[in-house]
């Protein structure tokens, strides 16, 4: 599905959830309006603690939940906030992402390369 931003998103995934907005505020220990403004895009997304705790609020899918980190990333206009530390910690990750960036690798080289990966999963 494809949402506006990451306000809508998680609003659209409460309302799906029968969950008011009074309830999940108690629940992430915010205030109800700081998480309207958060809904209606006035305020940055959370961090990294209360994404996990809203994405299991929520009962995320796997997929669901990248999304939801990929659009507080965007709100953010930074990286999504699970791979900062990730990045950091590997310099081959570094390497990787500015060789694609200077051979200006598309998406269809990527999606290769990330359906490559998945095969050695298993």
């Amino acid at each position: 599905m494809t949402y506006a931003n990451f306000g809508d998103m998680i609003s659209r995934k409460r309302v799906e959830k029968q969950i008011t907005l009074r309830k999940m505020a108690d629940m992430l220990g915010v205030s109800a309006p700081f998480l309207t403004d958060v809904e209606k895009d006035r305020r940055n997304p959370f961090d990294m603690e209360k994404l996990t705790q809203l994405a299991d609020i929520l009962d995320l899918t796997r997929e669901e939940n990248a999304q939801m980190l990929d659009l507080a990333g965007k709100k953010r206009n930074a990286v999504a906030p699970d791979l900062p530390e990730y990045i950091m910690e590997r310099d081959y990750v570094s390497a990787a992402l500015r060789t694609a960036r200077d051979l200006d690798a598309g998406e269809e080289e990527w999606m290769e390369f990330v359906a490559e990966l998945r095969k050695r999963k298993g």
